[in-house]
Order: C-alpha cells, then structure tokens, then sequence
C-alpha cells in the first residue's frame, strides 16, 4: 500500500560541480536551498541583496546589481532608530544614513562580480502580490512596518510576472533555477496565498518554454503540499516547513541537480564535516590521534574545495593530542 504520493523530480540535463559558483536569490527558501548547499562547501551566495518576495522586486534588485546602480541618500528614510530602503531588505540598513548607503551599496558592488560569475541563479519566488508606494507607484520590495495607507496592494498577472522574469534573464548568462516558494503566506489569506502560488506557477510554465535551453524548474512547492502534505512537516506557526521537510525537499534537488562526481564529492566532504564536528571522549588517546590523521589524509585527496576550517580543526587537535 501506498499513503503518500511522491513528486517526480526529474534529472536536470545540466548539471552543478563543485566548481560551479551558485546565487541564491528570493524568498526565505532560496535561503534555506543556499545554507545546506554551504555546509557541503559549494561555492554559493545566499540572497546578498536581502530576502525579497516578489518578482518585480527580484527583477529590480538584479537589474541593479548588474549595472552596479548604487544607492543614494535620496534611497533610504529613517524608521525607529534605523535608516532603510524600500528595494531591500531590513537586514540591509544602518542605525545612520551614512552606514545604510554603505551596507547596500557593499552589497551590490560584491554582488555584481558574483552575478557576472554565476553559472547558476536558484530564483525562488514567494508571492504575486505587490505593494505599491502610493506616493509613486513604485513596488516595493519590503513595506518595513510603515503605514497600511502609504502603499496599495495589487496582484500581478501572468504576464507581468514573466515580463519581471525576463527582465532577469536579460542580467545573466547563468543557468536560471526557478521554484515557487512552499511557505505559505497566511498574512495575504488562504484563498489570496493560492491564487498567488497559481499565478507565479503559470507564469514560471510559460517563461521556462520560452527558454527551455536555460530555465530548470524545481518543484519544491509540489513536494510540500502534495508529497509532505501532514502538518507534522510544518512549524508552530503552520506555514514554514520544519528542517526536516526542507532537508526532504533539498535532498530532492541534490538528486536531480548534482553531476556524479558531485555527488560523491559531497558524500567525502560531509563525512569530514560530521568528524570536524564529533567530540571525542578521550582528546589524547592513540585512537583519537589516528582519527585525526585520517581525516587529514581524507582532506588532501579532495581537491579544489575549501576545507581550511576542516583541516585547522584537526591540526589542532593533533596538537592537543601530543
């Protein structure tokens, strides 16, 4: 008997090495794709511009960075204490005017060298409705707890998603990873969340066949609803996915989307990393010594990945050891 219904996720026909440099750009899930993709030590930047939302917002903050358009003091306004923008993020702001345009503006001159070595930009997205300054009609990219009546709420239509997805697409000639977020956002209501999810998925459909040759989809928003439907796989707040759902769905995406060679790769450097982080009962026992040359031995067979702080861990230990 079966009691689940498990999605399909089939192998990408272009693969990521360890060589590869990957920016992670989106929703808190683009996040959580990007930190397990760090703990096996690729080569990943994990939404340098902040989290971001919706389409047109990414579209900006990509647009930007690739021109290197850098923020002014006109771009940024004070709020309880703190200096901030409406195109990023609140983890982008300075307790001063000065620190803010720097902070941001570090941001995009860093991010545009990654964006020009990307070979691959995992984009995921979390939402079709916008805000709107009324003041300009400008989309803003995070309403940072100003007043409901400075902004008007509007939802963007299937073309308007894939034109901001072009948009993306004209900044990079990375491979474009697309996934719809599966955290759902309850703020916007039920009904209002799956109308959006429908409209960003339509739109991905319709922007991957216009570009099959550079455009994967993978379906994490499937596998949280359809394949991980029980709310024991989502958080006390009934919209996140608890780490064990999100390390479900990426333990999907590392099937589908690593090459052989990374696979294995990875497999060497998680065990380094699971013995970086044991502790032994006995510091200075002969076995503990030969555990750590061991490891050593294991980090100078794999080549072209960082494993400094793996390799300083047990020269260390060594040293204690003696």
């Amino acid at each position: 008997m079966k009691f689940r219904t498990e999605i399909e996720v089939a192998p990408w026909q272009q693969k990521i090495e360890y060589g590869d440099t990957v920016v992670c750009l989106g929703s808190c899930f683009a996040s959580n794709i990007g930190e397990r993709l760090a703990e096996r030590k690729f080569s990943v930047s994990i939404n340098p511009t902040g989290i971001l939302f919706n389409p047109a917002s990414i579209a900006s903050a990509v647009e930007r960075i690739e021109a290197k358009k850098l923020v002014t003091t006109d771009d940024v306004f004070q709020s309880n204490d703190r200096w901030l923008s409406f195109d990023f993020h609140s983890s982008l702001s300075g307790t001063t005017l000065g620190e803010a345009v720097d902070v941001i503006n570090s941001q995009i001159v860093s991010s545009n060298d990654l964006l020009k070595r990307a070979n691959y930009l995992i984009i995921t997205l979390g939402t079709a409705w916008v805000y709107r300054l009324s003041s300009s009609g400008k989309v803003v990219a995070n309403c940072h707890k100003q007043p409901h009546s400075a902004f008007r709420r509007e939802l963007l239509s299937v073309g308007e998603i894939v034109e901001n997805l072009e948009r993306i697409a004209a900044c990079t000639r990375a491979h474009i990873v697309l996934t719809v977020s599966p955290i759902r956002h309850l703020g916007e209501g039920l009904a209002d969340n799956s109308l959006s999810k429908a409209l960003l998925r339509v739109a991905v459909e319709e922007f991957r066949k216009r570009h099959a040759e550079r455009i994967t989809y993978f379906p994490s928003y499937e596998i949280m609803l359809d394949d991980l439907r029980d709310y024991r796989f989502y958080g006390d707040d009934l919209v996140h996915p608890t780490k064990m759902a999100v390390d479900y769905i990426t333990e999907r995406f590392f099937e589908a989307a690593l090459s052989s060679e990374a696979k294995q790769k990875m497999e060497e450097v998680t065990k380094i990393i699971n013995a970086t982080n044991h502790r032994a009962q006995n510091p200075h026992s002969e076995q503990h010594r030969l555990f750590c040359q061991k490891q050593l031995e294991a980090i100078n067979r794999i080549k072209d990945i960082d494993l400094q702080k793996e390799r300083e861990h047990f020269e260390q230990m060594l040293q204690i050891n003696l």
